[in-house]
């Protein structure tokens, strides 16, 4: 079992990576948790429950859980407050306590739901992170980041709230479609542009093995982008300072989610949009050598198609963007690459760079 560890003092925790371990989790759990949590609430979505359900609540009961089950959509347009409710009131009707624990099993959605839910139910209780997808698995089961939509833009209700434990288990990759798997590709792009040039270059040789399930080399990309995650979730839990970094390619992502209604893209496709784009307005600002832009431009096309964005009126797009979160003092805020490995954070955005930015990263 590889293990990395987040380190926040007092709310340090650790991300257990191993095949099989979702048939683990209730020792691990245990085990992170102590003898105080009796009750689990597993928190997922029919097909995963399907898949994975029996096997996790059996996990769980094993190690004197009682375990009980909450069901929410599939999608990003099921992150909604009016689910968080319907998860908060469960939780109360069963009287869930401080001392009990969460368990999302699940990708991103469930995650975040589960999260904020977590958060905000008497004002924090604890929750054990199984994410079940790649992009979940690299990126947002790890951080602490929790939220839902709104019908203006993307997590803009959140909170942090840190998991007592995250258990990742690769086998459950096998269970993707590969329409899933390369949305988690596209973010796991991502790290290498922000911090990490030689898992860039290695995740651009090697595509196809990704592409196929190649166990040993997806356990790699799995771990490396943890690990990046954790040094810069160390080093800045709240996004002050260099946490910022992770948002390379999220503010046009963000906006293409919310302008279709969270229903024509996976979040990672739409975050490959948003990294050509974002590489686009670095190449016009001169701070990316063009053949730095080409580079990514050719990391994401041979990870897959993404869909058309062309049709999206660039208004809107924009229009979304100034909704996001990462606005400041009313600006924009974009994560610019400067070199394979290397960002800047920019707010002083021309509109005019920004629309060619986005006409061509659309073209």
């Amino acid at each position: 079992m590889k293990k990395i560890i987040v380190r926040l003092r007092e709310r340090s925790y650790g991300i257990k990576i191993a095949p099989g371990s979702i048939g683990r989790i209730g020792a691990l759990a245990r085990e992170t948790l102590g003898e105080s949590a009796t009750r689990a609430v597993i928190v997922t979505n029919e097909r995963l429950d399907k898949l994975y359900g029996i096997r996790a609540r059996r996990a769980l009961e094993e190690a004197g859980f009682t375990a009980h089950r909450f069901l929410i959509g599939d999608g990003e347009r099921f992150k909604t407050l009016r689910s968080a409710e319907s998860l908060v009131t469960f939780l109360i009707e069963r009287r869930i306590e401080r001392s009990d624990v969460i368990v999302a099993l699940g990708g991103g959605v469930v995650g975040d739901l589960a999260g904020f839910a977590a958060a905000v139910y008497l004002r924090g209780i604890r929750i054990v992170e199984v994410p079940t997808t790649l992009l979940a698995q690299i990126d947002s089961s790890v951080g602490g980041k929790t939220g839902v939509n709104h019908r203006l833009g993307k997590n803009l209700i959140g909170a942090f709230h840190q998991p007592s434990l995250v258990v990742i288990d690769p086998e459950t990759l096998h269970t993707l479609p590969l329409r899933e798997l390369r949305s988690g590709l596209y973010e796991a792009i991502k790290y290498g542009v922000i911090s990490d040039a030689p898992l860039f270059h290695r995740i651009a040789r090697r595509i196809d093995l990704l592409n196929s399930f190649d166990a040993d080399e997806l356990a790699h990309l799995i771990a490396s982008c943890c690990s990046i995650k954790a040094a810069v979730v160390s080093r800045d839990e709240r996004e002050a300072g260099s946490r910022k970094m992770l948002n390379f390619g999220h503010t046009v992502g963000h906006a293409l989610e919310a302008v279709t209604k969270y229903r024509r893209f996976r979040h990672g496709e739409a975050v490959g949009h948003g990294m050509r784009a974002a590489a686009r307005i670095a190449e016009r600002l001169d701070l990316l050598e063009p053949g730095d832009r080409a580079a990514i431009d050719d990391a994401i096309a041979r990870v897959g198609p993404l869909p058309p964005a062309k049709t999206i009126a660039l208004d809107a797009i924009i229009s979304a963007m100034s909704h996001d979160k990462k606005t400041e003092a009313g600006r924009t805020s974009f994560v610019l690459p400067v070199e394979i490995g290397r960002v800047v954070v920019k707010s002083d955005v021309p509109p005019r760079v920004l629309r060619s930015a986005l006409k061509d990263a659309f073209a």
